[in-house]
């Protein structure tokens, strides 16, 4: 993979009015070879919360500073990759959403990455588990997704934002009282768990209709990704 030179790629494809904010940024020294921790980027769409279908390029970061015993993701093994180099591979795919997810992308400078990536044009969505606050100004949709009902005592910071998708595994939602005003969209997704039984998935798929059902401010999340054998 080579270094991103932003004169030569993405920044003389925008309009005139964002090429030079891309120049100026993306060529300023040191921040393209600042270095992430990078499990994966890959294109494909969103498979779940309130953007389910939308085309997206998701860049997966490495490290959580959680460990939820439910969690499908491998974060624990990644390649540095420098900022250059992230925006170089996103910029392969002819799609103008970016997902930061993880792992907890919060970890990660996210106004030295989101900066260059806004320059570069690009839509912005975190998912982040909410124990670390997020600046302001910097992501266009955040959706926090809280893991309180595995970490009761870990205080959820980010209390503000576009989407709250709680993963249901039986909880009181009354847990979340104080947190839904923070959000304009509120979802309900049942936890998919490869280490429990079909019955069991099944179940908690059937718990978590009756919940959304019942509570009208909630609505449902389904991983359709999963469904379709896709990333």
């Amino acid at each position: 993979m080579t270094n991103w030179k932003p004169e030569e790629s993405y920044c003389n494809s925008l309009t005139p009015s964002l090429k030079g904010d891309c120049m100026v940024i993306l060529s300023t020294a040191p921040s393209l070879e600042q270095i992430f921790p990078i499990v994966e980027i890959f294109h494909s769409i969103q498979g779940e919360g309130h953007h389910t279908g939308i085309s997206s390029v998701f860049i997966r970061f490495g490290r959580c500073n959680l460990r939820c015993p439910w969690c499908d993701t491998e974060f624990d093994e990644w390649d540095d990759m420098s900022l250059g180099q992230v925006i170089d591979e996103v910029s392969k795919f002819d799609c103008d959403r970016v997902i930061l997810t993880g792992g907890e992308p919060a970890l990660q400078d996210l106004p030295t990455l989101c900066g260059a990536l806004r320059a570069a044009g690009y839509h912005i969505s975190i998912e982040t588990n909410g124990t670390v606050d997020i600046p302001n100004g910097i992501i266009d949709w955040i959706c926090v997704s809280p893991k309180d009902q595995e970490y009761p005592d870990v205080a959820i910071r980010q209390r503000e934002g576009d989407e709250l998708k709680v993963v249901y595994l039986g909880q009181d939602l009354s847990m979340y009282d104080g947190l839904k005003d923070g959000f304009e969209h509120l979802y309900l997704q049942p936890c998919y768990d490869e280490s429990e039984t079909v019955e069991w998935n099944g179940l908690n798929f059937h718990a978590t209709f009756e919940q959304v059902r019942l509570e009208p401010d909630w609505r449902l999340s389904l991983q359709t990704h999963k469904w379709m054998c896709v990333e």
